[in-house]
């Protein structure tokens, strides 16, 4: 049993006037210990990641930089077919706004995660997870890289010894490799279901996959996105649940220290 994780949701994925979730940003920061905040190019601009920011040093939240694709219009969900020197370029762009937003407010940057189709091809695209494992040693050594376990990213990172974070997703399912399956959600999750899948992963290791076998999964962070319809709830019974479990949830760089 896990006596200690780190629960984390992406945030601010709006841009303008138009947002994406039902629940407000503040509602589910309330819940979390760390944030993935939009920077501009899937989702999100300087008002919204200025607000995020400020919402996080409230609630003592760690602060990440989710960076995706160039592709609004998406949703980053897209692949874009580029060199891995200008997919970190657009990732260094993007967590270096973020981080001015974090310095503007007095909280520091703690993480990066990918987004989306982004983080997808990072996961299986040996060239592009090793050019950003090692411009991050350069820039940014010590903040925290998110990614699946089952995945390059992990296993670069691992091997260059810089501070990474394997995810458990909540409201996504498993193949029998260990690796998400994406599926438009129809409608709302069960969410009992949803917060027993993360116990479960806690006190035994394992997930249930989409063909009902069960594999070994093995994280510091669970996640679960905004967008996911009754995503306020969602979160609410997570935390819960694990509370209720004896499991205490904490920033992931305290995670990784533990």
């Amino acid at each position: 049993m896990k006596s200690v994780v780190d629960l984390n949701c992406d945030m601010g994925e709006g841009f303008g006037q138009w947002s994406l979730g039902d629940a407000p940003d503040e509602d589910i920061m309330a819940l979390i210990s760390s944030a993935n905040v939009a920077t501009g190019f899937h989702a999100g601009d300087p008002n919204s990641m200025n607000r995020v920011v400020q919402l996080a040093g409230k609630y003592g939240v760690g602060l990440g930089a989710h960076p995706g694709y160039n592709d609004l219009q998406g949703f980053g969900r897209r692949r874009i077919d580029t060199s891995a020197e200008e997919l970190v370029n657009d990732i260094l762009y993007q967590v270096g706004a973020l981080r001015e937003f974090g310095r503007r407010h007095g909280v520091s940057l703690q993480h990066i995660k990918p987004h989306g189709a982004l983080y997808m091809e990072a996961a299986v695209n040996e060239q592009l997870s090793q050019h950003l494992v090692e411009t991050l040693a350069d820039v940014s050594g010590d903040t925290i890289l998110f990614c699946m376990g089952i995945s390059k990213t992990y296993e670069i990172a691992k091997n260059a010894g810089h501070p990474v974070v394997r995810e458990f997703y909540a409201d996504r399912d498993y193949d029998a490799s260990g690796s998400i399956v994406f599926r438009r959600q129809v409608g709302r999750p069960n969410i009992e279901q949803i917060a027993a899948k993360c116990v479960k992963a806690c006190a035994e290791g394992t997930v249930t996959t989409v063909d009902g076998d069960e594999v070994d999964i093995a994280f510091e962070s669970i996640c679960f996105h905004s967008d996911t319809p009754g995503a306020l709830d969602m979160g609410k019974a997570i935390r819960a649940a694990l509370t209720d479990a004896g499991i205490n949830i904490a920033p992931a760089a305290t995670v990784i220290g533990h």
